[in-house]
């Protein structure tokens, strides 16, 4: 068994060199057009994420999804749970108003509380004998 390089390959069959797919000059002008990044972009790149929205601008932003129109025609409520302050997806049905399907559901919103609450003890389950 021998290894060659890719200029060198040949085709097993015909005993010339293996052609190569045609590079489209839209592939060669991208990659010519983009250049390494810079330390500078490097280091932007990876830099801490910025400080997490404040409650009202997280408000603010479920009360413009709830008015989209998009949202409405889908039958998605957006919320934040008031306990946990967790953002709350809701899929209704248009016609019954009944809730299909609940993203976080009741219960793992049940369960983030309970294990908020008992931080220091970590129980899920509080049993007396």
């Amino acid at each position: 068994m021998t290894i060659d390089t890719i200029g060198s390959a040949t085709s097993a069959a015909s005993g010339r060199p293996a052609e190569r797919a045609p590079v489209s000059s839209d592939a060669a002008a991208q990659g010519a057009a983009r250049a390494p990044a810079t330390a500078v972009e490097t280091a932007a790149a990876v830099r801490a994420p910025a400080a997490a929205p404040s409650l009202e601008q997280v408000s603010e932003a479920v009360s413009q999804l709830n008015k989209s129109v998009q949202a409405k025609s889908q039958g998605l409520e957006f919320s934040i749970d008031s306990d946990s302050k967790r953002t709350v997806v809701k899929v209704v049905d248009q016609t019954t108003k009944e809730v299909l399907r609940q993203i976080p559901t009741p219960e793992a919103l049940e369960i983030a509380k309970s294990l908020e609450a008992k931080s220091s003890t970590g129980l899920l389950i509080q049993q007396t004998a």
